[in-house]
């Protein structure tokens, strides 16, 4: 317990530094909370809406990543924007009139953004906090930058809840909740909740000025960009750089009629269009895939948003199945996404009625697209080189002091999963490479020759899993959240390296916490995690009825990297959504970033310690000793040569005890950070280590440190 407290307190300090950081950058740009704790990953800023380049990076947004089991890099978002705007409003400082007003965030940078959006709170919440994960002592989860939790409440209706509360200039205060679920089914969409209300607070510091607001519009604008690991940086990878900002994203909407005997949903979803500019042009560049070595597609997935409820007035709160009022998708470079001044009378006019209250076109882009017989490509060169994005707009709605609106929206991604791109894009190479001629088994079971619409209809099959993932989020709703919670995961999850075997023991809460517990199953990847390559492996299970909190993997190899993570499991149930689904804890929660291995083989005799280097000098410790995946800059001393359990002492010359350790993993190697025990760093001088077995036995080392 004394290492966990150390560590969790150097955690704290490095938590503080890094918050510090942020901070100071914040000054300069939006402050950003991450989830990262289901399979759809994405930061979120306080302004309540992610602009282009609010990730911190000026190539590609980090946002809105499926599936995160294989990296941020498999992203899908290039930026979002929300505008709120009403007809002939008074201006509350001047008493100017407007006839029309807009306020709000995105899709771009705005330097007068603080003029116009009053952030209140910006808080993460969590139905239980993330685990401590260690390997070989040291912390070692992404989760302790990325999930760092404002409040914990176990009675939360999701796993995790963004919660943003802003004022703005325009006397409208938004409360916006973003909700993440983690239970297979759900993991791969987040809801957001939004409630506008007319309180009149014009500024950070709440001063009313009430008025009543004519025509309130809300709306929303997705520019999506969807190349993932196929563009994951300038000049790299091997999709066009012109998908990067979404050029080639192809929109539809669905649902504009209520109707319309197949109307189902609200909703919308976009997709990658085959790109004829890339790189290396394909035949067919569906999924966009690696024609260079594995076929692997970056961008067989669609995503899109639904919406959930919209009320019919500030008065009727039953839902709109007419609403949203606007859903025209548009050009993204155009005038409306260029930054405006809130007192630009021109600018507000373009935005509302251009952008605003668009409406309903008959034809969504991609039918457009269709009926106009070209690509992507070149369709968008002649009308928005930018690209197009997709917008919804709600009301109008007319909101008296006092008077509130709610909307909400599920926004998801869905795809083929990772087995089925991998499988697919192979034999989609073996035929384009003219290396083999597999067979083909499409979707319905046939079999074809047509390499090209093999590869085409598996990724068309997305479109039939991001309705999959609308009506999921639709029943979940519908069922006000109501159904069984994911399990809590461990609290801790330890992993060490041995001789002969890598040991992982874990803490035995999740039994005491969930009454439907059915064990545990861990998993493990080679060579690296959470990146595109990686494969993950089941090499454990257990259930309620044999289940233990230690486990041996004595499969390992030397010269091998390994990661893990382990799941809870609750047992499956009919009052899950969709009923018996198998509950899961996280996987996030508890995967590794770093690296477990089998280390050297004890030694037979007591005589094979020894110390490495010696003597230690530490200005030239990069010559004489590196661990190998350790930094460089590490202050590590070795002790090879050890016997499978043995108690380590270092003394001073005089006989001073200044550290121990119990050496119990059974391998030979040891190492010490060159600090007492209590975290004070050592001297130059001699040094005395004493090495002693259970059976008694011992031996001296003296060792020379020159500092």
């Amino acid at each position: 317990m004394k290492i966990r407290i150390r560590h969790i307190l150097i955690l704290l300090a490095c938590f503080t530094l890094f918050l510090t950081n942020v901070k100071v950058t914040s000054l300069q740009a939006q402050e950003q909370k991450w989830l990262r704790v289901s399979r759809l990953q994405s930061y979120f800023t306080d302004y309540g809406s992610e602009t282009e380049g609010s990730d911190g990076s000026n190539q590609i947004n980090a946002g809105f990543s499926w599936p995160g089991d294989y990296g941020l890099v498999q992203y899908t978002l290039r930026g979002r924007a929300l505008w709120i705007g009403c007809k002939n409003f008074t201006d509350p400082i001047s008493g100017e009139s407007y006839p029309y007003k807009v306020v709000g965030v995105g899709p771009r940078g705005d330097t007068e953004i603080n003029t116009k959006i009053f952030v209140q709170s910006f808080k993460l919440k969590g139905r239980y906090e993330h685990p401590l994960v260690y390997v070989d002592d040291e912390p070692a989860t992404d989760l302790e930058l990325y999930d760092a939790l404002d409040e914990v409440d176990p009675n939360l209706v999701a796993d995790r809840v963004l919660e943003i509360k802003i004022n703005t200039y325009m006397g409208i205060s938004m409360t916006k909740k973003i909700m993440a679920f983690t239970n297979p089914g759900h993991d791969n969409y987040f809801i957001y909740d939004y409630v506008f209300k007319n309180t009149g607070i014009i500024d950070a510091a709440g001063t009313v000025k009430p008025q009543t607001l004519q025509d309130c519009i809300f709306y929303f604008q997705f520019r999506y960009a969807l190349p993932g690991e196929a563009l994951p940086g300038y000049d790299l990878g091997w999709a066009n750089w012109s998908a990067r900002w979404g050029k080639n994203t192809v929109n539809h909407v669905i649902g504009n009629n209520p109707l319309d005997p197949d109307f189902k949903f609200r909703a919308h979803y976009s997709w990658y269009g085959p790109h004829i500019l890339r790189p290396v042009p394909v035949e067919d560049d569906w999924g966009c895939p690696d024609e260079k070595e594995k076929g692997v597609m970056g961008a067989a997935k669609y995503v899109g948003y639904v919406v959930l409820h919209a009320d019919k007035s500030t008065t009727d709160k039953n839902d709109d199945p007419y609403q949203p009022f606007t859903t025209a998708s548009i050009g993204s470079d155009s005038l409306g996404s260029t930054p405006y001044s809130q007192f630009d009378r021109i600018a507000m006019e373009e935005r509302y009625t251009l952008f605003m209250t668009r409406g309903k076109p008959s034809l969504s882009q991609w039918e457009v697209l269709q009926q106009s017989g070209l690509d992507i490509d070149t369709w968008v060169d002649t009308r928005d080189p930018g690209g197009y994005s997709a917008t919804q707009g709600f009301g109008p709605y007319t909101l008296v002091p006092g008077d509130s609106i709610h909307i909400v929206l599920a926004e998801g991604v869905a795809g083929i999963d990772r087995a089925k791109n991998r499988a697919v894009g192979a034999n989609w190479l073996a035929y384009y490479n003219k290396t083999g001629t597999p067979t083909l088994v499409m979707p319905d079971g046939s079999t074809s020759t047509d390499y090209t619409a093999y590869k085409r209809a598996w990724v068309q099959t997305g479109i039939d899993s991001i309705m999959k993932a609308f009506q999921m989020a639709t029943d979940l709703y519908k069922a006000s959240y109501q159904t069984p919670p994911a399990p809590p995961a461990p609290l801790f999850f330890t992993v060490n390296s041995g001789g002969d075997r890598i040991t992982l023991t874990w803490e035995d809460n999740a039994p005491k916490e969930y009454t439907d517990f059915d064990g545990y199953e861990i998993y493990r990847s080679v060579g690296n995690v959470l990146a595109p390559e990686t494969v993950y492996e089941k090499v454990f299970e257990c259930s309620a009825a044999d289940a233990v909190h230690a486990w041996d993997d004595t499969t390992a190899r030397r010269g091998f990297d390994y990661y893990y993570y382990i799941q809870t499991k609750g047992k499956p149930s009919s009052n899950t959504i969709p009923p018996g689904v198998v509950p899961k804890s996280s996987m996030f929660l508890t995967v590794t970033n770093k690296a477990a291995n089998l280390l050297r083989p004890a030694a037979e005799k007591l005589e094979e310690v020894r110390v490495v280097p010696n003597p230690y000098n530490i200005k030239s410790r990069i010559l004489q000793f590196v661990d190998p995946g350790t930094d460089f800059d590490r202050d590590r001393i070795a002790f090879f040569g050890l016997p499978p359990v043995c108690t380590i002492r270092i003394y001073t010359e005089r006989g001073d005890l200044i550290w121990q350790k119990e050496h119990t993993n059974g391998s030979g190697d040891e190492y010490w950070n060159s600090q007492t025990q209590y975290g004070q760093i050592i001297v130059s001088g001699l040094y005395i280590a004493h090495f002693q077995t259970p059976d008694g036995k011992s031996i001296f080392r003296k060792f020379l440190v020159i500092r």
